[in-house]
């Protein structure tokens, strides 16, 4: 979204009222928020290769915490991106992959993963010259 010459909003190209949005149901808010956390974006990357067991999960992202790497499964679970299958075995085993709705919310995803990649350094070197300004 940017603004006009106007200062109004810009979404696709059309100019954007949102005076009348519901602010506390935006979908944007709801469904960023949750795929913006911290290890979201890890695990949907991981999955997006491929099907992982809990423990795979555990090794892939080492310093995450296996109650948030449970806390977050759920969340991206009960949002659709992931699924988990209990296999019969003894002891029981946990696999977790992708849904459609996760692979088709990844395409657009991955070109922001890449890009941050891609642009890490400037944006740490832009840090670093506006936190020296700050102090001068």
């Amino acid at each position: 979204m940017a603004l006009n010459a106007s200062r109004k909003p810009v979404l696709d190209g059309k100019e954007c009222d949102m005076s009348g949005w519901d602010m506390d149901n935006c979908p944007v808010r709801d469904v960023l928020d949750r795929i913006a956390g911290k290890w979201s974006t890890l695990l949907l990357e991981a999955l997006s290769r491929q099907p992982y067991r809990f423990g795979e999960l555990r090794r892939l992202v080492p310093d995450i915490s296996q109650r948030m790497l449970t806390q977050t499964l759920r969340d991206l679970q009960r949002d659709g991106y992931i699924e988990r299958e209990v296999f019969p075995t003894k002891p029981p085993s946990v696999e977790y992959r992708m849904t459609e709705l996760g692979r088709s919310l990844f395409e657009p995803l991955s070109k922001v993963l890449r890009w941050a990649e891609a642009n890490h350094p400037s944006v740490k070197a832009a840090r670093v010259k506006y936190d020296e300004s700050e102090l001068a």
